[in-house]
């Protein structure tokens, strides 16, 4: 149980870490930097999760521990996981938006690559 808490209590201060520095980091006007931020608070909350499971794996031994060990790492990992798939729609929804279809192609490759020849 020392080495998974060591592990996880590592795991924790990493994702605290890039946590905080995304969110220290000005705001930008990127779509990627801003998908970032929007992930930051979620790795966050790992990094807590992380850190509870830390704490109890290195306090604690015996079934109980090993169970809570594993709800929290399952809970990080799905926290950072629903973040990241809500930054991706974010991200996909934003380029979608600004990328408007031009009338000269009429919608076809074809009209735009006929027309040089």
């Amino acid at each position: 149980m020392l080495i998974a808490g060591v592990l996880c209590l590592c795991a924790a201060i990493a994702s605290a870490g890039f946590g905080l520095w995304t969110l220290t980091r000005p705001p930008a006007d990127d779509l990627s930097q801003q998908v970032r931020r929007a992930v930051a608070p979620t790795q966050l909350a790992a990094a807590a999760m992380l850190a509870a499971g830390a704490a109890v794996a290195l306090a604690g031994s015996g079934p109980a521990t090993t169970v809570v060990l594993v709800v929290c790492v399952l809970g990080a990992v799905g926290t950072v996981a629903a973040g990241s798939w809500r930054g991706a729609r974010y991200m996909v929804a934003q380029a979608a938006a600004a990328t408007p279809e031009s009338d000269a192609c009429a919608g076809s490759c074809a009209a735009c690559t006929l027309s040089c020849h």
